[in-house]
């Protein structure tokens, strides 16, 4: 296992798959940053030289706000969208989708568990 932006990334695993396991790094950004580096995609992460696990962990630290960073700057927008009251903080206070799907019949991942509601027929 490699350790990258404090993450423990698969050995077995290609590079440019391993990267995606990085919070904020995504396929495209992850090919990029194979072809930034110089490295092929296609290269095993446990056949990776020292050298190159170093310019790729540079690399990612300049260029990309990754893992706590950028798991605190999403958690602080969507307190100041609560604090704000706007339309999508009321949504994420109610714990309901917040980028306008419908909810009559769907949404059960976002609002959870069916709630029985006394004396409604079905």
């Amino acid at each position: 296992m490699a350790r990258i932006a404090g993450v423990n990334i698969p050995a077995n695993k290609r590079l440019v798959i391993s990267l995606t396991y990085i919070y904020g790094i995504g396929l495209p950004s992850a090919q990029k940053i194979c072809k930034d580096a110089g490295i092929s995609e296609s290269k095993r992460v446990k056949d990776l030289v020292d050298q190159e696990l170093i310019t790729l962990r540079s690399l990612i630290e300049k260029s990309y706000q990754v893992e706590g960073d950028l798991r605190r700057e999403v958690s602080l927008n969507i307190k100041k969208k609560k604090d704000m009251r706007s339309y999508e903080g009321l949504r994420h206070i109610r714990r309901l989708p917040v980028r306008g799907q419908n909810t009559h019949s769907n949404a059960r991942t976002r609002k959870g568990k069916r709630v029985a509601i006394a004396g409604k027929k079905q």
